[in-house]
């Protein structure tokens, strides 16, 4: 009897050590990228209700899209956490690396876009008062994260890392999308503040990173358009990259459809008149030239595919800038009443679902290589 209690003693304790090494080297692999899914996936769950042709069903897989997206959060952010207690030396280096420091800019964004699915998804089962307070908790920790990401990576760019007068790449405008992840789904946040000074300067804030975003990724966008035209084709292992721009065009056509629909109580009527128009005036071209963006990339990646395009994680580029075109293409189908435009944001749902299910398969594969490596040799 004391054999058998020592035996099953000393399992469970090797098994704990086992889990507790495996944690260990499984976090100090990780980088802020892991975060990809957390946007890829939560995208799904807050562009599925927006869709024009939402019912129940929509909204029942909102919720559970919403879930397993929070959950990758919660994953990510533990391994974030074991890294920065175990691993100080390596969570402190991220941002030296001339590439992946630009992926903090995806922490900030997959936080936001869990939080507005908590709002809008999760708030069919959770109670108001929680889903708002995890919607307004999760925003001010992603927006935290992503004006740090937009001033700092810019700054240590400038600073610390060296690069040639063509070397822009979509991964560039990760840091800088952020702000304006903030300004959309902070839109929603703009009837819960106060009236008064409060949400006067809540709704200034949101338009002055609007602003700040929209300038940054612009001058990206023709850095990145620039280097294709001097240098020809990025690397393989890169183009999904170039998918990023859709992520900045797709989000700001969001945003100034969303502060259309929630600035009413702080700009006044008559103005508040006005902004679905203005919304429609700024998004129907910028949605025209990301569909010609969407063009180009697709023919991109086609041309990477037949080059032996490796799978890594800026496969996830396939997923979130396109939800954001999404986003945008029902807000302004909700502003203009267009079929076309509700049949275009069906069309890219369609293709976002697509690019999640194959990046997702690929990444659990690879995910799960690395917890069984880890595991032998804990």
């Amino acid at each position: 009897m004391t054999t058998a209690t020592l035996t099953t003693t000393e399992i469970a304790t090797g098994a704990v050590s086992r889990l507790r090494g495996t944690a260990d080297l499984v976090s100090a692999r990780f980088s802020p990228s892991w975060f990809t899914p957390v946007m890829g996936t939560s995208i799904i769950a807050v562009a599925l209700m927006t869709l024009p042709l939402g019912n129940t069903v929509t909204r029942a897989i909102a919720a559970l899209v919403w879930v397993l997206g929070a959950a990758v959060m919660v994953a990510a952010t533990t391994a974030w956490v074991l890294q920065a207690v175990r691993h100080p030396h390596i969570a402190a280096s991220h941002h030296l690396d001339p590439v992946r420091a630009h992926s903090y800019g995806a922490p900030a964004m997959g936080i936001m876009s869990v939080g507005a699915g908590a709002y809008l998804a999760g708030g069919q089962f959770l109670p108001e008062h929680v889903a708002l307070g995890i919607f307004g908790t999760l925003w001010v920790v992603g927006t935290v994260i992503g004006l740090l990401s937009a001033t700092v990576i810019p700054y240590v760019m400038f600073t610390r890392h060296t690069f040639e007068s063509d070397g822009a790449f979509g991964g560039w405008l990760m840091p800088v999308v952020a702000p304006m992840v903030s300004a959309s789904t902070g839109a929603l946040l703009i009837d819960h503040i106060g009236e008064g000074q409060a949400r006067l300067n809540f709704t200034l804030a949101l338009f002055a990173m609007f602003g700040a975003s929209l300038i940054a990724s612009i001058i990206l966008t023709t850095q990145v358009w620039s280097r294709m035209m001097h240098r020809s084709v990025p690397a393989a292992a890169s183009v999904p990259t170039a998918w990023i721009v859709l992520g900045f065009l797709g989000q700001s056509t969001t945003a100034t459809n969303l502060l259309a629909d929630h600035t009413g109580t702080v700009v006044g009527p008559a103005a508040a008149a006005i902004a679905p128009k203005l919304a429609v005036a700024y998004g129907v071209p910028v949605m025209g030239f990301a569909m010609m963006w969407l063009v180009i990339v697709v023919l991109l990646t086609r041309h990477a595919l037949r080059r032996g395009m490796p799978f890594t994680m800026s496969w996830w580029s396939f997923t979130f800038p396109v939800g954001t075109c999404v986003t945008g293409a029902s807000g302004l189908a909700a502003h203009t009443g267009s079929t076309a435009l509700a049949g275009l944001a069906v069309a890219l749902f369609a293709l976002l679902v697509t690019g999640w299910a194959g990046t997702a398969r690929r990444t659990f594969s690879r995910a799960k290589g690395h917890v069984a490596n880890a595991w032998a040799s804990a």
